[in-house]
């Protein structure tokens, strides 16, 4: 069976994978691109200007496999993109997925294609259920779980989640949507490992141990 990954989640010290509000103009609200620099710095990123190293070579696992993608609507778009038809996503007509991508959502609309293979699932359908169509949509490789926080808390809560790929970044952002809030011993289900990289980041990878639901 495949596997669900998740990849490059990015956390503060004080556990917050964004910050607050969210907006059009302000996507991580105050939290702004500093849970991301590190990884903006590698190759994966900028494929002209960027450094190989450590957070390189976690950052480029994101891709490698993924047969589908599952994200939340947060994730998508601002609130309120659900009222405008107009609005396709943050990534303009060729978003980076290449791959079905459902996007969970109180407010389904029909499936969108868009250039580079990715096609857009708008779906209201519990953790479980949506990572059944997904599977059969990925035709044997994984299933990434995209984000936001919220849906990967999900995942984590419905024991769906069978690899994470964890950044620790050292700020503080004090507010916004927290990973961890209603986790309490999640860690029992995984062998973790942690790797500090020179740029101030640790990489926490999160591996289900065989036999825990």
């Amino acid at each position: 069976m495949s596997l669900t990954r998740i990849h490059n989640l990015a956390i503060s010290l004080d556990g917050f994978a964004t910050g607050e509000p969210q907006s059009l103009e302000a996507p991580f609200g105050h939290a702004g691109q500093r849970l991301h620099r590190w990884m903006m710095a590698t190759r994966f990123w900028d494929a002209t200007h960027g450094t190989v190293g450590i957070d390189n070579a976690f950052a480029e696992q994101h891709s490698i496999g993924i047969g589908a993608e599952i994200m939340g609507a947060h994730k998508f778009g601002p609130p309120g993109w659900q009222d405008n038809p107009e609005w396709n996503g943050w990534w303009g007509p060729n978003p980076p997925f290449h791959t079905p991508t459902f996007v969970l959502t109180h407010h389904p609309r029909p499936s969108l294609a868009m250039e580079g293979g990715t096609t857009f699932h708008f779906l209201d359908a519990a953790p479980a259920d949506a990572l059944a169509l997904a599977r059969d949509a990925a035709d044997g490789q994984d299933v990434r779980i995209g984000g936001g926080p919220t849906v990967v808390r999900e995942f984590l809560a419905a024991g769906l989640v069978d690899h994470m790929h964890l950044v620790q970044v050292p700020i503080v952002l004090g507010r916004g949507v927290r990973l961890w809030d209603g986790l309490e011993g999640v860690e029992e289900q995984f062998t973790i490992e942690a790797v500090s990289s020179p740029t101030g980041v640790t990489h926490f990878t999160f591996t289900r141990r065989i036999g825990s639901d």
